[in-house]
């Protein structure tokens, strides 16, 4: 037994939720079975857990009688399951609170003395996180003061609200409490709403450029490279809330990539082809719509992996195509994956052989198994805090623009994730000169000259900072480092205006500095580093002139975020000035020239109609 379930119990419900693709059932198997067949550290243990039980229980006892006895374990700082007062100051309550802690406690401690490989330890003390979380007195209605509270001043009703809750979530969600009421988003319209048109689209993205804001805008354009695992609004999010909207209203004639969501007949996509259609086709589009030879790149987590192999790619192409990209930003990317956090847990090669029978069976790697995972992650915040809040005491979720983009999931190609799994994950080659080939050509990190603003985030759990701070070490340029005190979404939808906010920074990364000693040496700022970024970058991006003159097209955001393949064009034959201009100069055709990616021209007729679209339920 783990905890209080069996271990096969534990094993077949998370089989049956599909939260299992680490194999988190066998490793907590290999766990118990070490210690069965140790005699001597077995009964150690138990002892101390049978002491400290009895120490729970004597606290009890002297709690029912008006003392204040130390507790033996309780709950972190700021664990926020247990801020109803009733947990203290009930002694029955405290009991149960304190007993959790110690069944807690006692279960990593048998992890942490097994004889198993840490790969094993890892996903066994990850699998008992899921099931302690589970397991917590705050998801036993009866036991839940707030519940309870709740119950008896609405006379029923929360029970009633929540029953139909329930009921609902299991129809319509998959059985999962929904985590966002996302009835008042709308992609179009307080969503992805910074004016825009689409450009050019192929068979992987669309390109928005969006509607310049400022009397004249700097030489160098800005592309946005979003990750590819979620829609790419999360860097045009609401309203103030926008990291393109910021991006405009300070001088910067901005672009951004919209990627395809994936289906079966995608399966076959690489790392090539998502380089390839994605950030060349859309830098060479952006550059032959604005006349300027070079272009900056702002990037978010799978989005900065694939600029920085951008970056590689054309440094290995010769000075000419390195200077292409003037600076890049990447924010809460992961280009050394030696320390992956969490999400090395699911990245061993036991569970990328099974999530690829899984996905060669569909082609891609569905949405909600994505979720799932990183759902998984924060259990409590992500799931059981919305059991308690929906299911137990009726409520409705919080309408929250994150969540509605969190729930805006996307699919990946199969042979696409297969790739990215082994070489980043399983076998970090992209740190590795010469390792991993990308287009044809190797990569090799120390090649790149190119300046980089690097963002890590403080408590993120995807990226984890001292990781994203690992870049800043392996390029050849000169990389400015600065750590926001937000978590890895947070680190890009960050506007000024938040009192809270704060970051780290200093002027330049030191060759050989450790992540820690960078920390200790930099200077802590309130405020937004957004602030911080675009004096970074205004200095780095030529004069203020007029803005380039954009072709008509469709309204931004366009059809593929709101999964509307729309109609394949006929091929650009000359969508601007700059184009026509750049093939009389004899420049060849390529993988971004509207023939070999099957680029297509913009709807003239498009600018008539808004897109729009409502998140997906």
């Amino acid at each position: 037994m783990i905890g209080s379930m069996p271990v096969e119990e534990f094993s077949y419900g998370v089989d049956m939720a599909g939260l299992d693709p680490a194999s988190l059932g066998e490793s907590l198997r290999a766990v118990a079975m070490d210690a069965m067949f140790d005699i001597p550290r077995m009964s150690s243990w138990l002892a101390g857990f049978v002491a400290a039980q009895q120490a729970v229980g004597l606290n009890m006892l002297r709690r029912l009688s008006g003392e204040q006895p130390q507790p033996v374990a309780g709950p972190a700082p700021g664990d926020k399951r247990f801020a109803d007062d009733a947990w203290k100051h009930n002694p029955f309550l405290h009991g149960s609170v304190e007993e959790y802690f110690v069944r807690l406690n006692a279960a990593h401690s048998l992890v942490d003395s097994a004889r198993v490989p840490e790969v094993t330890r890892r996903k066994a003390k990850f699998a008992i996180g899921l099931m302690m979380d589970a397991m917590a007195p705050t998801n036993v209605p009866w036991m839940n003061p707030t519940v309870i509270k709740e119950a008896l001043d609405s006379g029923g009703g929360s029970l009633v609200r929540g029953l139909r809750n329930f009921l609902d979530d299991f129809e319509h969600n998959g059985g999962r409490p929904r985590q966002v009421d996302a009835s008042g988003f709308q992609v179009g319209r307080n969503l992805a709403a910074t004016p825009g048109r689409v450009v050019m689209r192929n068979r992987l993205i669309e390109l928005i450029a969006y509607e310049p804001q400022t009397p004249k805008v700097y030489a160098q354009p800005l592309l946005c490279s979003p990750p590819w695992i979620n829609k790419y609004y999360i860097m045009d999010l609401a309203p103030g809330r926008s990291f393109v909207e910021w991006a405009v209203k300070h001088g910067f004639q901005t672009f951004a990539i919209s990627y395809r969501n994936p289906d079966a007949s995608m399966a076959a996509l690489s790392m090539d082809d998502y380089l390839r259609l994605g950030v060349l086709a859309a830098l060479e589009c952006v550059e032959e719509l604005t006349g300027c030879k070079q272009v900056n790149i702002a990037a978010l987590c799978l989005g900065g992996t694939l600029a920085l192999l951008a970056l590689a790619h054309l440094a290995a192409l010769g000075p000419e195509q390195a200077k292409r990209i003037g600076w890049a930003t990447l924010t809460n990317a992961l280009i050394d994956f030696e320390e992956p956090g969490d999400l090395g847990i699911f990245t061993d090669e036991a569970a990328i052989e099974r999530l690829e029978t899984k996905t060669a069976r569909l082609g891609y790697l569905g949405d909600k198994e994505m979720s799932g995972t990183f759902d998984a992650l924060r259990g409590n915040d992500l799931i059981w805090s919305y059991v308690v809040n929906n299911w137990f005491m009726g409520r409705r979720p919080p309408a929250f623009d994150i969540l509605a983009w969190n729930g805006d999931s996307t699919r990946l190609p199969a042979a696409m994730h297969s790739q990215y799994l082994r070489a980043c994950y399983l076998r970090n080659e992209i740190v590795k000169p010469g390792a991993f080939t990308v287009c044809g050509t190797p990569v090799d990190l120390g090649m790149i000259e190119t300046p980089l603003y690097v963002l890590g985030a403080e408590s993120d759990h995807i990226a984890p900072w001292r990781s994203t701070y690992a870049t800043t070490q392996r390029v050849g340029g000169q990389a400015k480092f600065t750590l926001s005190s937000s978590g890895h979404v947070a680190g890009i939808v960050n506007p000024p205006g938040n009192p809270k906010a704060h970051y780290w920074t200093k002027d330049v990364a030191e060759r050989g500095v450790a992540a820690e000693v960078w920390r200790a040496a930099a200077a802590k700022v309130d405020g937004s580093w957004w602030e911080d970024w675009a004096a970074w970058a205004c200095a780095r991006s030529g004069k203020l002139v007029a803005a380039a003159k954009l072709p008509a097209g469709e309204p931004a955001p366009g059809k593929y975020v709101v999964d509307d393949l729309g109609p394949m064009l006929d091929p650009i034959s000359g969508f601007s000035v700059t184009k026509t201009a750049a093939v009389s100069k004899g420049r060849k055709a390529g993988a971004g020239d509207g023939h070999s990616d099957g680029r297509t021209r913009a709807n003239d007729a498009g600018g008539k109609t808004k897109a729009k679209g409502k998140i997906p339920r």
